[in-house]
């Protein structure tokens, strides 16, 4: 997860158009709202296209982000909600499953950066989605648009994954195709 560092790498630029989803869970209304601020700024300041794609809650965020990917344009993503412990243990389930879903989506090569706040306080996560202080939801921004640019400088795919079968292979309907 892109978080607060005092190590700025600045935003990277792009020689070719850039378009990224921002998925997002907005459980709790004043934090999400300042998520999608920060977030659409340095996108904005990048001048990079972005739509923002709404689900219930954080734990669909991944899912919604492979299904983009699957489906549509996207160069790249920023995951972002809020999650706030409560009284049960199904905060460790949604902090859990969704960064390991997350970091499972990055790991095949979807470029995103993660900005779900995991916090024990609501004053916490206001504090991270604020834009003027922790600003994680730029962060994670920032975080995608690096990735985009990594996987660019790496150029195309070095090809199809899989296997290529040798002989003929015969059809269920009885055709064949070499």
């Amino acid at each position: 997860m892109a978080g607060h560092s005092d190590n700025d790498l600045g935003l990277p630029s792009f020689d070719k158009p850039v378009k990224v989803a921002i998925v997002i869970a907005p459980y709790y209304t004043s934090i999400s709202e300042a998520q999608l601020a920060a977030a659409r700024g340095v996108l904005d300041a990048a001048d990079v296209a972005h739509e923002t794609i709404e689900v219930p809650g954080s734990l669909e965020v991944p899912t919604a982000i492979g299904i983009a990917h699957r489906m549509s344009n996207f160069d790249g993503f920023v995951a972002l909600g809020c999650v706030i412990r409560g009284a049960t243990s199904h905060y460790d389930v949604v902090v859990n499953e969704s960064s390991r879903a997350l970091t499972m989506l990055g790991l095949q090569g979807i470029c995103i950066g993660n900005g779900i706040i995991t916090v024990e306080t609501r004053d916490q996560a206001e504090e991270r989605a604020d834009g003027g202080r922790l600003n994680t939801a730029g962060g994670a921004a920032e975080a995608a648009l690096h990735l985009i640019a990594l996987t660019r400088s790496y150029g195309a795919p070095k090809g199809a994954l899989g296997f290529k079968p040798r002989g003929t292979i015969e059809i269920a309907d009885g055709s064949s195709q070499a």
